[in-house]
């Protein structure tokens, strides 16, 4: 089990090995490794060595390092996207191979705060529909959302329940969503929000914060989606200009 150096540096070496264990099943998800001392061991390596791949391993959630208790094998994520491709959460999970589903839990208007009416370009007389549901992949919960849309453009006669708001806002409307902008923060375990989704105290969230435009360019929708970070992935593509 030694590793076999070649030209790059050890530590890379060992986390391609590691991922490698992961793989080949040496390793399974939320399986124990041995510890610091018997992988060191057992690799050949010092344990300065294994402590940077374990460092980098963890920043790429591969594993989870508990304090005092051992180092853990990730879930690998049941669904991942580029993030410079603009999907629905419905989108995602059926492209997952899942049954995408919802947990409605509450639907109300509210007045427009400074923000919203920044975000949507409107006046303080046009109200914000504010919509929470819990988005399931074959029943398990994985996404908690929170949309914002003006109300005027809201489709309140379609049911929403189960139904992508890509869809219903394109059919109310008769204007194709295009393109969001979006932020993404990754947070720990959140009082309210970890709970309903089921998710282990040392489940990190994915929150992705997004303002999406229509085909003329128009802000239409805001939504705030927290993801379980052991089921999705998000990665970019970046070029050099």
């Amino acid at each position: 089990m030694l590793i076999k150096s070649d030209s790059r540096h050890l530590y890379l070496q060992v986390i391609d090995r590691i991922k490698k264990d992961i793989d080949t099943g040496v390793y399974k998800e939320k399986e124990k490794l041995p510890s610091e001392f018997d992988l060191a061991k057992q690799l050949g390596i010092s344990r300065a060595t294994l402590r940077e791949a374990l460092r980098i391993l963890e920043e790429e959630n591969v594993i989870t390092r508990r304090h005092g208790v051992g180092t853990f094998v990730n879930p690998k994520p049941l669904f991942t996207s580029g993030i410079e491709h603009l999907y629905s959460v419905t989108d995602m999970i059926i492209q997952g191979g899942m049954e995408p589903g919802t947990i409605f839990l509450s639907s109300k208007t509210q007045e427009s705060t400074e923000e919203d009416m920044n975000r949507f370009l409107c006046n303080e007389e046009e109200d914000i529909a504010v919509i929470e549901r819990v988005r399931t992949a074959n029943g398990n919960p994985v996404v908690y959302c929170i949309d914002k849309i003006p109300e005027k453009l809201f489709p309140w006669e379609y049911s929403y329940n189960d139904s992508s708001f890509f869809n219903i806002l394109e059919q109310k409307n008769g204007k194709r969503i295009t393109h969001a902008v979006t932020q993404i923060e990754p947070i720990g375990y959140h009082e309210k929000i970890s709970p309903i989704l089921e998710c282990d105290p040392e489940t990190a969230l994915l929150v992705l914060k997004q303002l999406h435009y229509n085909e003329d360019d128009k802000p239409v929708l805001y939504s705030v989606n927290y993801f379980k970070a052991d089921k999705f992935s998000f990665h970019v593509v970046r070029k050099r200009i």
